[in-house]
């Protein structure tokens, strides 16, 4: 017992002087960086040019295949978007099999088969693999395109895009494509309705002829399997596939990498409580390149994650955003980098200045130590990370091959990424994040767009809709003096009947229909004066009539119903719904607290209109706007701290029997990512309804 305590104590105080010689101030220096033994992978290349990289993972009984078409195909042009249609065209049926008994045959062994433009991928167990093959082999070349389908895609296409108008992450997307490539480019092409609208079934089938070739196809096979058992598979299945020519396209980025100039771009998203923002430009950093590992490096200090200093300075120093990130992007074509962010309106300025400043300061200062190792281990960890997925060290083979990266790149990755110094970040940071080459893109309201002019090298901002295409700002125009908010709102009542038939309106009805993600939807109205309303929204969802919202206001109470969960109004939501269950509310809106202000005259749709402001007590700010010649009210945007929601009114006709009484007969209402178009089908008007209606 005696020993024990003796060599305890001898530990104890070794270590003590161990400690004492240890200066905890300085950081340990990072050990070597370990060597990385990626799985082996064999290849093989069939006579018809398919290159097969396999790789074996007994761990389960699963194979995964994936094929990847090395094209740079024409540009999709007047029919842009017919790419992103070949995944569902590619997968509806050969001219062997149709659509059910190639998605029977599928599901019958539990396999997953998917396709993209320039992909085919499927998965499953091992014991299915031939006829895995068999199914991947006739996607490959015996695709049988419908026109049936391709109707139905480019149908509920039309209707993304109409949802995507209003979506600010979609704008910027669009926006940030054609402006760091260019149109001419197959990075910056922007589908639209009308170039959906073009798409044929020939020019589908013509790309499919033309591109998907073995001779310009890679193959990776990932699983249960060996090289001898892979080979006469893919022999048999894929070896009749017939090579060809196929065209290779070239492109030009439109925008300059080398001229230092910012531009700010501005999209105008109306009602928008916030800005969505990239701070971009094209880079020319391709795969296998020695600038690409310390380019990441880089890039980590300054946006990668939580540690980065976009997150620390936006969200944890100044609190503007929930969160700020960058990325960079290699590509054989061309790359990319960008850092974004989203703020309140009333910081979008000083966001933008932040990142810029960040921007600029790793491209000044040297990085600390601490910076730097601390990022080298966060993408040495990812890069670990993914060395535990087989389909990984798979992709890993066909880039070295496709890209005619060094054999040994991906086995030397951590070796290099441990060799990146401070002195390489600066130099990375001066090439590809150069904060006075950026295209600055600003999703949001349109009256911030002004104060970010400061951030272009012309010193004015650019305006463009949510296509990418450039447009004419929205100006306000003065109105004339001898013109009120009041005299507009007497015009709009006289448009739509008269105070008179306003008065003799006691109660209406209306039933409009809609769709939403292709459900069938209802929508039932109901006023009552003084102030009582009931909105039902049923939808038909395979063939069941559901119902999905409902407020019933009784004109003191009420309450809100959604999904099955039933919500009382609070005072702040009873007090709003008097003035919109009131049916003329623009006759006496003093009875409400709403003062209108007259803003000035903007163009809706190519024509003038009135821009009337109000705000409520309670932060909600509404701006309605009223054709100047008509007098009618045709848009409406309402807004509060958390969002805003817009509605364009068409097609106003006279309720026939009640004396002049107009309403609009088409409405057009997107809030956030949600867009619907109503048509109102019936009207009802002073029809005695009763107040059981409103409980």
């Amino acid at each position: 017992m005696k020993k024990i305590i003796l060599s305890i104590l001898t530990i104890a105080l070794a270590t003590g002087a161990w400690a004492q010689e240890l200066d905890r101030s300085v950081r340990p220096k990072p050990g070597p960086a370990p060597i990385i033994k990626l799985g082996e992978t064999k290849s093989f290349t069939l006579d018809n040019g398919l290159k097969v990289f396999v790789v074996e993972n007994h761990k389960l009984p699963t194979v995964s295949m994936d094929i990847q078409f090395d094209i740079k195909p024409e540009l999709e042009g007047d029919m842009t978007g017919f790419h992103d249609m070949m995944s569902e065209l590619l997968t509806s049926g050969t001219k062997t099999r149709s659509n059910d008994e190639f998605n029977k045959q599928i599901d019958f062994i539990g396999a997953s088969i998917r396709a993209s433009a320039d992909e085919i991928s499927a998965g499953g167990l091992k014991k299915h693999i031939n006829k895995i093959m068999e199914l991947v082999s006739d996607v490959a070349m015996n695709a049988d395109m419908k026109q049936s389908e391709l109707d139905k895609i480019k149908k509920r296409t039309l209707s993304e895009l109409e949802v995507a108008k209003n979506q600010p992450d979609a704008m910027l997307s669009n926006l940030t494509a054609v402006l760091n490539y260019g149109k001419k480019h197959p990075y910056g092409e922007v589908a639209t309705e009308e170039t959906v609208n073009k798409i044929t079934l020939e020019r589908c089938k013509k790309y499919y002829n033309t591109y998907f070739r073995p001779n310009v196809a890679y193959m990776a096979i990932v699983g249960d399997i060996t090289l001898a058992e892979a080979k006469p598979l893919v022999e048999k299945y894929f070896g009749k596939w017939q090579k060809d020519v196929v065209p290779t396209s070239t492109y030009q980025v439109s925008y300059p990498m080398t001229l230092r100039v910012n531009k700010v771009a501005f999209a105008a998203r109306e009602g928008a409580v916030q800005s969505v923002v990239n701070v971009t430009l094209p880079i020319l950093l391709r795969p296998g390149m020695e600038d690409v590992i310390p380019a990441k490096v880089a890039n980590a200090i300054l946006g990668g994650g939580s540690q980065g200093r976009l997150f620390l300075d936006l969200r944890e120093k100044h609190a503007w955003t929930y969160g700020s990130y960058s990325s960079l992007r290699e590509d054989d074509m061309v790359g990319n980098f960008t850092a974004n962010v989203k703020c309140r309106n009333a910081v979008t300025d000083s966001a933008i200045g932040a990142v810029l400043e960040e921007m600029k300061r790793l491209q000044t200062e040297k990085v600390s130590d601490e910076d730097l190792q601390n990022s080298i281990a966060y993408l040495s960890g990812n890069f670990a990370i993914g060395l535990e997925s087989p389909e990984r060290v798979a992709q890993y083979a066909i880039n070295i091959e496709r890209y005619n990266m060094p054999k040994d790149y991906y086995q030397n990755y951590l070796k290099k990424l441990s060799e990146v110094t401070s002195q390489d970040v600066q130099l990375m940071a001066q090439r590809y994040i150069v904060a006075d080459n950026t295209n600055i893109i600003v999703v949001g309201s349109s009256d911030i767009a002004p104060s970010l002019a400061h951030y272009a090298s012309s010193g004015k901002v650019s305006y463009y809709d949510n296509y990418g295409n450039k447009v004419e700002p929205t100006m306000t125009k003065a109105v004339s003096g001898d013109i009120t908010a009041d005299d507009v709102l007497k015009k709009y009542i006289n448009a739509i009947g008269g105070e008179k038939t306003l008065n003799g309106i006691k109660d209406i009805k209306t039933v409009a229909s809609s769709e939403y993600q292709g459900i069938p939807l209802v929508i039932t109205e109901v006023k009552k004066s003084p102030n009582k309303m009931m909105v039902l929204v049923e939808g038909n969802v395979n063939g069941n009539k559901m119902t999905l919202q409902k407020i019933a206001f009784d004109g003191k109470s009420g309450y809100m119903e959604a999904q099955g969960q039933k919500k009382d109004m609070d005072a702040d939501m009873i007090e709003s719904t008097k003035a919109d269950a009131d049916i003329a509310v623009e006759m006496h809106p003093e009875k409400y607290g709403l003062k209108y202000t007259l803003k000035g005259i903007e163009t809706v749709d190519g024509s003038d209109a009135y821009v009337l402001e109000s705000a409520s007590d309670k932060g909600k700010k509404t701006t309605s706007y009223f054709d100047t010649r008509s007098g009618l009210l045709v848009k409406k945007v309402e807004s509060n701290g958390e969002g805003s929601q817009s509605t364009e009114y068409a097609d106003y006709k006279e309720i026939p029997g009640t004396g002049g009484f107009k309403i609009p007969y088409t409405a057009k209402q997107a809030s956030g990512a949600q867009v619907f178009t109503a048509k109102v089908e019936t009207v009802e008007v002073n029809k005695n309804i009763p107040d059981s209606q409103f409980q």
